[in-house]
């Protein structure tokens, strides 16, 4: 992780000057699924390679947008290689606020709402798997909030398309914990979170590590940084800092960081 360093300690006014100049790369776009229209904002990388090039799918967190995303989570500007699709939600109930479903968000676990964003997350990655040359080892999920949980989800019904995994602020219990198979991982947690408590995501967070078969204490990384490393190469990466539910502005470093050192056997 030391490539990264100095962006960690500058902080949120140099990813947001990095997100500001990489803007304008994102191309808005629309798939039709079940006759349904759904849209995303993808960014992809305007310089040829022959290299196969890396996947990030970023979801939004409940109430947010593709477009409050990129400006919160902005992985394009930190990774210009990858192929970068931030995917936009449908208006969903929420679990801890927006019952009556006002705001965009996504499905909560298999088979809700007749799995509208799993059917998304396919269509999206089949329509990039034609147009682009694809790197299949490296394809990653992050994702704020519900968007975290949205990301646990996909663990655990697509494992088999994914390197590793980002979520911040989001938790998996019951069915959600049980379907998860070892796979790579950071988790970005707040211990002020006033809506996803800390305690849920601690029980996440330890259950991680037992399936990923992880050293329980783990060592040091960097500031709130513990890595917790794995018998089996699917080592557990926790951000635990003492902020709120809000999105930490150096997360996005961390996560892309962490996903350039995992790729698919």
């Amino acid at each position: 992780m030391k490539h990264l360093r100095w962006l960690f300690l500058l902080g949120g006014v140099v990813v947001t000057a990095l997100a500001a100049r990489a803007a304008d790369t994102l191309v808005r776009r629309e798939w039709t699924i079940e006759g349904g229209k759904r849209e995303a904002l993808v960014r992809v990388p305007s310089v040829r390679s022959e290299a196969p090039a890396p996947i990030v799918f970023v979801f939004h967190g409940h109430g947010g947008t593709m477009r409050s995303a990129a400006r919160s989570q902005p992985v394009h500007a930190l990774w210009p290689e990858a192929i970068v699709v931030f995917m936009q939600g449908l208006l969903t109930p929420g679990r801890l606020t927006d019952p009556e479903g006002k705001k965009p968000g996504w499905q909560h676990a298999a088979g809700d709402q007749g799995d509208r964003d799993l059917k998304f997350f396919d269509a999206v990655l089949a329509s990039l798997r034609a147009e682009q040359k694809v790197d299949d080892r490296r394809i990653y999920s992050t994702g704020h909030s519900n968007g975290g949980g949205f990301t646990y989800l996909l663990w655990g019904t697509r494992r088999d398309v994914f390197a590793a995994f980002g979520p911040s602020a989001s938790a998996a219990g019951g069915a959600g914990l049980a379907a998860l198979k070892p796979a790579p991982v950071i988790h970005i947690a707040g211990t002020n979170d006033e809506l996803v408590k800390f305690a849920w995501q601690k029980l996440t967070i330890d259950a991680l590590i037992r399936i990923n078969q992880c050293d329980a204490k783990g060592q040091p990384a960097g500031k709130n940084l513990t890595l917790h490393a794995s018998k089996i190469a699917t080592p557990v990466l926790t951000y635990i800092h003492p902020g709120t539910h809000q999105y930490p502005a150096e997360a996005t470093a961390l996560i892309v960081d962490f996903f350039k050192t995992h790729a698919r056997p």
